[in-house]
């Protein structure tokens, strides 16, 4: 599979919003309101002061992620990113590929950390790759989120210094 890594651009709506639909109407792993429009969906993800990619293979779309300032002022050196994969693409390498691309585009926007601040910890394939790609969970918001199918569970804070390397 060669995957290509690209902006997104307005071309890939719908596809974009076929990813994001059924990962917020399912309610496991952001917390967005399930019951989100496709348009408000559309808007939140690509909103103003995010960059959007889109993942391709086969002129597919397979997975997409944003990239924007975790906080203004003195925490704008810290990003945070929001990723999804299709669900026909799970275990291909997707969201692992859109990290190691997120990681490079962060540092070539002077980014000097980034930072996930709601880690759902029932996700436990998106906690490995995070950990496999060097980020810690630096923190733990106990029953911070209420899953449709364990009830409350813990939120992790997860992060990665971007200097080293």
């Amino acid at each position: 599979m060669a995957l290509i890594i690209r902006s997104y651009t307005p071309a890939d709506a719908d596809a974009v919003q076929a990813m994001l639909m059924p990962v917020f109407r399912a309610g496991d792993t952001y917390s967005i309101d399930t019951d989100i429009s496709a348009p408000a969906a559309l808007a939140y993800w690509t909103g103003a002061g995010r960059r959007v990619f889109v993942a391709n293979a086969d002129a597919v779309a397979l997975g997409t992620y944003y990239i924007t300032r975790n906080q203004g002022g003195g925490g704008a050196h810290v990003c945070n990113c929001g990723f999804v994969t299709d669900a026909a693409a799970r275990g291909r390498g997707v969201a692992r590929a859109m990290l190691d691309h997120a990681v490079s585009t962060a540092r070539d926007m002077g980014f000097r950390a980034m930072q996930f601040n709601f880690v759902v910890s029932t996700n436990t394939r998106a906690i490995a790759i995070w950990q496999g790609a060097g980020f810690d969970i630096v923190g733990r918001l106990p029953g911070a989120f209420r899953h449709p199918d364990h009830g409350y569970v813990d939120a992790l804070v997860m992060y990665r210094d971007l200097t080293a390397e």
